[in-house]
């Protein structure tokens, strides 16, 4: 890249992978966009993890930007288009699996934050709703999303699964949630 801008963007519009100009209220954009989001919440969650936790967020982006590009494609049906690899989907499912193994069974709803986790767990946290978001963005998109999809998903399972993991490594364990405010009318 010869510069950073180019003002091309500057009426709000930008372009997809193959040419197309589209608004930057684009799904697709705001799509690939959520997803730019969580590779950065994921960034902030691995700076100073421990190693092979480090090592596997660090994974983890780089599979977003695998992501981040199918969802750039103009065409997100065609039979030429950029697919995820299924194995990215099985590999979050055996980390959730080895996470699991060593986790009390979950009892309750948990609160995150101050009360219910590190700094880092919370960061997870953040990083597996904005997954959801994404995952949602990704649904209201039409095209060969199949793989996408199935890896956001386990994407937000495993992250709920490391922020509970890195919770009880640091000594905290699990903060259920006391729902309170709730309030009946007459009907």
């Amino acid at each position: 890249m010869a510069k950073i801008y180019t003002r091309q963007g500057d009426a709000g519009f930008t372009r997809l992978l193959g040419g197309e100009e589209v608004p930057k209220s684009h799904p697709q954009v705001e799509a690939y966009g959520t997803v730019d989001e969580l590779t950065a919440l994921i960034g902030v969650a691995a700076t100073g993890a421990p190693p092979e936790l480090g090592e596997r967020l660090v994974w983890i982006q780089e599979r977003l930007f695998a992501v981040g590009t199918i969802l750039a494609q103009a065409d997100l049906t065609s039979k030429q288009a950029f697919r995820l690899d299924p194995a990215s989907t099985v590999q979050l499912e055996e980390w959730i699996d080895e996470l699991t193994s060593v986790l009390p069974p979950q009892q309750a709803f948990l609160l995150p934050g101050p009360c219910g986790g590190s700094v880092r767990s919370a960061q997870l946290h953040v990083a597996r709703t904005v997954c959801r978001r994404a995952e949602r963005r990704v649904c209201a998109l039409e095209g060969e999303l199949a793989e996408v999809l199935a890896f956001l998903n386990r994407l937000g399972d495993y992250l709920y699964t490391v922020a509970r993991w890195q919770s009880w490594q640091e000594g905290i364990g699990d903060q259920p949630v006391r729902i309170t405010g709730l309030a009946t009318t007459d009907a």
